[in-house]
């Protein structure tokens, strides 16, 4: 059972990602049943004081030594660098060799990555640092699209607000879900989202590389709610069916089909955010002619349907804030 918990700062950290696991494991919460939690702060130098940016600084009161007995040590997220504290990286690889459970939150992976702790490891990060988390960790098994890895003794989290994701699955997998629930209650979060990173990433749109095919992809756009063989897409380029197949995907990286299925994915999460419009109307406008089709490529793409993207992204002036 998870007793102890020791979090590990380093210089511009992040603080709500930090707030997170705190709020999580930092709180008595025994009036709702929740078990008291030994709760560490450390930093590699003890009573030195680390930056927050904005002009903020925090000091840990405890030094390294709190993670040599902790159940689980924490590294919230911090500002990727290309060298983090020896003492820090080796105070996690002693941690992990003796059994304790280590969690990372958004760029806290990279941290832990610079340990070599990840290496042939399911994780995940931030979307945003997939390519470069790739680039540095090439032998790590990086999932961007999910907003938590459980892969046992190692758990990773996506941005932000993903961390509370993967520590209340934490809680609820050490301390079961009667605990989670009482510590999201208090939290007035959810106790398990749905979906993943897919649902908050900004799809590029497949970039022409010169000027040839520009129009014809432009009147695609223009007319996504139509059909659009490849033989007429040829037509209008005045090119041979198999010269323009050859040549779209030489100048966008990727086939007719799937460059307008994208677009018209692209075109429903606009309908679906602006608009009140039914998930039929919003297939039919986009193309797709039915609802099945609709969420079909959705889900695909996205990684939720089109229902629950509305739900978490359509503004709703219907809604008011109540006092908690």
């Amino acid at each position: 059972m998870l007793k102890s918990v020791a979090v590990v700062l380093l210089d511009d950290f992040a603080v709500f990602e930090f707030g997170v696991v705190c709020e999580v494991f930092g709180y008595d919460r025994t009036d709702d049943g929740v078990p008291l939690l030994d709760f560490r702060v450390c930093g590699e130098r003890p009573g030195e004081p680390l930056s927050l940016g904005h002009g903020v600084k925090m000091t840990p009161e405890l030094g390294l030594e709190a993670t040599e007995d902790a159940d689980l040590v924490v590294v919230p997220a911090c500002d990727v660098r290309d060298e983090y504290p020896p003492a820090v990286l080796e105070a996690l690889r002693a941690a992990s060799a003796r059994g304790a459970t280590l969690l990372s939150v958004c760029t806290g992976a990279f941290v832990l990555g610079a340990a070599g702790l990840l290496d042939e490891r399911r994780c995940t990060n931030h979307w945003r640092h997939s390519a470069g988390f790739r680039k540095r960790f090439p032998r790590a098994q990086l999932d961007p699209d999910v907003l938590f890895v459980d892969d046992g003794d190692i758990i990773t989290s996506a941005g932000t607000a993903a961390g509370i994701d993967a520590c209340l699955h934490l809680v609820r997998r050490e301390l079961g879900s009667a605990a989670a629930t009482a510590i999201a209650r208090r939290m007035v979060v959810a106790p398990q989202r749905e979906g993943g990173q897919r649902q908050f990433v900004e799809v590029p749109i497949p970039e022409c590389t010169s000027d040839s095919l520009q129009p014809v992809l432009t009147w695609m756009l223009d007319t996504i709610d139509r059909e659009h063989p490849v033989v007429d897409l040829a037509r209008r380029a005045q090119m041979s069916e198999r010269t323009f197949a050859r040549k779209f995907v030489a100048e966008t990286g990727t086939t007719p089909h799937r460059w307008l299925s994208t677009q018209r994915v692209l075109h429903a999460r606009s309908l679906l955010e602006e608009t009140t419009m039914s998930v039929d109307e919003v297939a039919r406008r986009c193309g797709f002619g039915s609802g099945a089709l609709l969420r079909h490529h959705f889900h695909k793409v996205v990684g939720v349907s089109p229902q629950d993207y509305r739900r978490t992204f359509a503004p709703s002036p219907q809604r008011t804030s109540v006092r908690a």
